[in-house]
């Protein structure tokens, strides 16, 4: 978890890759649906566009989707999602059915104003129209109210740890890796 711009994707990958699960990245589903057309990225469209959250119940039927494809038989690493508390039930009923548990729950946290300018220097070398100065303060609003209360939830499941997501990549990398042993030493 964390704000955008944090590092999520960029983090979720090396954990992944060195774990051997897949990263499941929201903003990827989500990105494929609208390239695909789906009834699905077409609703999303229209809330990315603008810099809203998603819909929860779109959010969690492509999320479920994703997780039911045979290579997260041996587990996964959601970046971005959840996101509301909702969807942290929402996860909970899909960990439920094949009886997986949470490891932890990584939040790395960035300071406000360095977040901004990682998303615009992101969106002028990638092309990404949806990531305009308005829209990242948006969702900067938006994840403050109602993403950053899951830490609060996770924390009292003793399942959140908090790294520094500032430095370089593999200084950052190495503090997360530092926390998901910590994490896996306590869930087994």
């Amino acid at each position: 978890m964390g704000p955008p711009g944090a590092g999520k994707g960029t983090r979720a990958t090396r954990i992944a890759d060195r774990y051997g699960i897949p990263a499941i990245s929201t903003g990827d589903i989500f990105r494929a649906n609208v390239a695909a057309a789906t009834p699905l990225g077409i609703t999303a469209k229209t809330y990315m566009d603008a810099g809203d959250y998603v819909p929860n119940e779109i959010t969690d039927a492509m999320v479920r989707g994703r997780l039911a494809e045979p290579d997260c038989v041996r587990g996964f690493l959601p970046d971005g999602y959840p996101r509301t508390v909702e969807q942290v039930k929402e996860l909970d009923a899909m960990l439920a059915d094949p009886a997986v548990e949470l490891d932890g729950v990584l939040i790395l946290a960035v300071e406000p104003e360095e977040l901004i300018q990682r998303l615009l220097h992101r969106a002028a070398v990638e092309g990404r129209a949806d990531d305009t100065d308005a829209v990242i303060r948006r969702r900067q609003e938006i994840y403050a109210e109602q993403t950053a209360p899951l830490a609060a939830e996770y924390s009292a499941r003793g399942l959140l740890a908090e790294v520094d997501g500032t430095g370089r990549v593999d200084y950052v990398t190495d503090r997360i890796h530092t926390e998901v042993a910590r994490l896996r030493r306590r869930t087994r």
